[in-house]
């Protein structure tokens, strides 16, 4: 079975300017926790604008970063798109290049080795004048990363902008970001989940998606740690897959543990197949945090 794959988000470097295209919101904030975590493990000053300021703070927490420290000393910002890229409700983009540039130099003066920086594109949904320039401010960012230790990620809904709006700003992404995706159909999506480390499930699943299924936990086992097994987006799974969940956090050894997010009605699944009692399965409901 081939694994979907463009660059993944632990693969950017210094400079990259790469474009996230994501589905749901679960996919954006696990792909920038992960952008964020291993920028500020690597010593870097993160910056991400984006439509909610206090929700995403809230999801990076949930996904391991720690924001609290971080942001009190001023490694990190999380701030609303309007405060950088915006003036009012219009746009253009020496405005918007002011704001980045001011941003590298916060950065150097402050002594960081590097920036990295998430633009959720989100804003250039709504009826903001000046946003034909879109694709102009792609391209000058493009050139302001050039010998830099600055890296950008700018993030689109795949479903909310048209195929014209993407492609006129994909050639000037050095980088295009994707999950590892083991199975994709209108049905069900099953990829790699990368901040906390782990699969994520969303949809419906049967014994017809087994082999997927199976190659992902495996992948994940793979890895050192713990696992997370993120179905929060699910609405049915068997047994046999439950079974298979169940029978690869039993293979683990004593000290990792697999922590098993889902809905009500997926929980009681495991429930009834015994998962509360097995050794180092941890079974959470998605609106526990």
């Amino acid at each position: 079975m081939t694994i979907s794959a463009e660059v993944q988000i632990t693969d950017l470097t210094a400079n990259d300017h790469a474009c996230l295209t994501f589905g749901e919101p679960e996919e954006l904030h696990d792909l920038t926790a992960a952008f964020v975590r291993d920028g500020l493990s690597g010593g870097l000053r993160v910056v991400w604008l984006c439509e909610e300021p206090q929700a995403a703070l809230t999801e990076l927490g949930r996904r391991g970063v720690a924001v609290r420290p971080a942001t009190q000393t001023g490694r990190m910002d999380v701030v609303a798109s309007h405060e950088g890229l915006l003036s009012g409700q219009s746009f253009s983009v020496e405005h918007a290049m002011a704001w980045l540039r001011s941003q590298i130099e916060l950065t150097s003066r402050e002594g960081y080795a590097g920036l990295r920086v998430a633009l959720d594109m989100g804003w250039a949904l709504r009826p903001v004048s000046g946003v034909e320039q879109l694709p102009a401010f792609e391209k000058e960012i493009a050139a302001a990363l050039s010998d830099t230790s600055v890296s950008v990620l700018c993030q689109y809904d795949r479903d909310r902008f048209d195929p014209v709006t993407l492609a006129s700003v994909s050639p000037f992404h050095t980088r295009a970001v994707a999950a590892a995706t083991y199975h994709d159909d209108p049905l069900l999506r099953i990829c790699r989940q990368y901040a906390p480390p782990g699969i994520r499930l969303a949809g419906q699943i049967d014994r017809s998606a087994e082999d997927a299924l199976a190659l992902a936990l495996a992948e994940a086992i793979r890895v050192d740690g713990h696992i997370t097994i993120n179905m929060a987006e699910l609405s049915f799974i068997d047994l046999s897959c439950t079974r298979m969940i169940i029978d690869a956090a039993r293979s683990l050894v004593p000290s990792r543990k697999v922590v098993m997010r889902c809905n009500r009605g997926i929980v009681s699944r495991f429930v009834l197949l015994g998962a509360d009692g097995v050794h180092g399965i941890d079974l959470v409901t998605a609106d526990d945090r």
